[in-house]
């Protein structure tokens, strides 16, 4: 019997211009998450801030963003993802305007909260766009590694576009730079993006929707209170808040004729395994920046520009896996190309903890670019093959999957990492003996607290030193956890090989 086999289109030129408007967006939302650190000094002196309202405008963004972005995934499924994607674009350019010019910290408060609203809309419906669009399997795993170097670059920017801006204009200009972006994002995905949806005219339970966000919310609050204030009642209450309403979450989901969330796909291990080396990359790469920044700054001397263009390497690394995709899923398959990838960034890992003390920076730059390369390599594949591993008109819900794993895994591997780190710091610490109390309690606070409070260089170099070391521990033991996830992704997501099928 002969068999006809029907090859996927293939995206043409109009597509792979609509993925540059759909990779600026998400680049947007990245760089948005961490570009307003360095902004933070300026902002304080202008608005005067209390130090409550300074956490909220640091932290609204993130827990509204990982709240909501299971609901809206399944919300851009029913009313069409370039629909949502159209009102997301204008809602994010309006509240970055309110942002930018807000006379008090209230206002800028719920700008933040606004523009994490609109940042949800806006991140699963540019991953299922790129699904819609590129059917062909090859394509779409290059279209999907084109938007993970959006994604992963977008963090590694932001403090590079936030010291650029800084230099030149008031901290104002953070928020509206956003503006023009999403505006040329608002007219080119009008005329580009196809319009896609699935299982429309079905209603989202609203007690799902809410418990999922009373799962991720307190979750990522506890991290980050774990992060600023150290492990209390109230990280504890938090999380275990969290994992009470996801066990509630996950229940009804089993019950549910149409649920947010599908949750028999967990039961496949590709999807599984997938979904956790999407977030054990982005644990160890955020986790990584989050302190490797402050020792560019605090131990180098960098200035923040500096800093910024310290940590191009890992960037340039990852877009360099948009040619590298294609050859190894051919050659490997998906599951040992994704443990590859992490294999590869453990030893940029490594690499970054053994040439922490050299003086020249070209072991840290070299280190840097190999955990990069594995980072886009483990990152890219993970997400096409959670977004591949569900029906086409699921692809919204799937899509907020691989969001919410990298929203997770960048406040885990902040909190965690970042909590390993200041334990290490403060206990390599050898400081100079005649040293008031006062001091004493300053240097072990943060490094960075101690050299702008403190003038004795004997005890900054101290300081100095044990926080390096510190970095280079916590460097080998996030190594250690990507390599313990590259042998389970080596064994438990599939390898099978593309076959090309010939037509009969």
């Amino acid at each position: 019997m002969t068999q006809t086999y029907v090859a996927p289109a293939r995206a043409g030129r109009r597509e792979w211009t609509a993925l540059v408007v759909l990779v600026l967006v998400v680049l947007l939302l990245a760089i948005d998450g961490t570009v307003l650190y360095l902004a933070v000094p300026s902002l304080a002196e202008d608005l005067a801030p209390s130090s409550s309202q300074l956490l909220w405008i640091g932290d609204i963004y993130s827990f509204v963003l990982a709240g909501l972005l299971i609901t809206m995934g399944n919300v851009a499924d029913r009313i069409g993802r370039k629909r949502l994607l159209m009102i997301g674009s204008a809602a994010f350019g309006a509240a970055s305007v309110v942002a930018a010019f807000s006379p008090n910290a209230e206002t800028l408060i719920a700008a933040r909260a606004l523009l994490g609203v609109a940042g949800a809309t806006l991140m699963p419906s540019t991953l299922s766009i790129v699904r819609a669009m590129f059917r062909e399997p090859a394509q779409r795993t290059r279209a999907i590694a084109v938007w993970s170097v959006g994604a992963t670059a977008g963090a590694a920017l932001g403090p590079l576009v936030g010291g650029v801006l800084l230099e030149h204009f008031w901290w104002g200009s953070v928020f509206l730079i956003n503006v023009p972006i999403m505006a040329l994002a608002l007219v080119g995905g009008w005329l580009l993006l196809p319009e896609s949806r699935g299982m429309a005219g079905q209603p989202i339970d609203l007690v799902s929707s809410l418990l999922s966000i009373l799962t991720i919310v307190p979750v990522v609050y506890g991290v980050k209170h774990w992060i600023a204030s150290g492990f209390d009642n109230v990280v504890a209450g938090s999380v275990l808040l969290g994992i009470a309403c996801g066990w509630w979450f996950l229940r009804r989901q089993a019950r549910l004729r149409v649920p947010l969330l599908d949750v028999s796909l967990f039961r496949v291990p590709a999807f599984t395994g997938a979904v956790c080396a999407s977030l054990l990359s982005i644990f160890a790469f955020l986790g990584l920046l989050f302190f490797f920044s402050q020792y560019l700054q605090l131990v180098r001397g960098f200035g923040p520009l500096d800093a910024g263009l310290a940590e191009l390497p890992a960037t340039l690394a990852s877009i360099a896996v948009i040619g590298l995709i294609g050859v190894l899923v051919t050659r490997l398959g998906a599951g040992r190309s994704i443990g590859l990838g992490l294999a590869v960034a453990a030893l940029g890992l490594a690499g970054i903890g053994a040439t922490t003390q050299w003086t020249s920076f070209w072991g840290l730059g070299g280190a840097l670019a190999v955990m990069g390369l594995g980072i886009g390599i483990a990152m890219t594949l993970s997400t096409d093959a959670v977004v591949s591993a569900v029906p086409k008109e699921r692809a919204g819900a799937a899509s907020a999957v691989a969001e919410t794993a990298y929203e997770l895994g960048g406040a885990l591997g902040i909190a965690v990492l970042g909590s390993l780190h200041l334990a290490m710091y403060r206990s390599g610490l050898e400081l100079p003996a005649g040293l008031d109390a006062e001091e004493t309690a300053t240097v072990h606070d943060s490094l960075a607290y101690a050299v702008t409070t403190i003038d004795d260089p004997s005890v900054i170099a101290a300081a100095q030193e044990a926080f390096a070391a510190a970095m280079q521990t916590t460097s080998f033991v996030a190594a250690a956890i990507l390599l313990a996830a590259a042998v389970v992704a080596w064994r438990m997501i599939p390898s099978m090989t593309p076959v090309r099928e010939t037509r009969r």
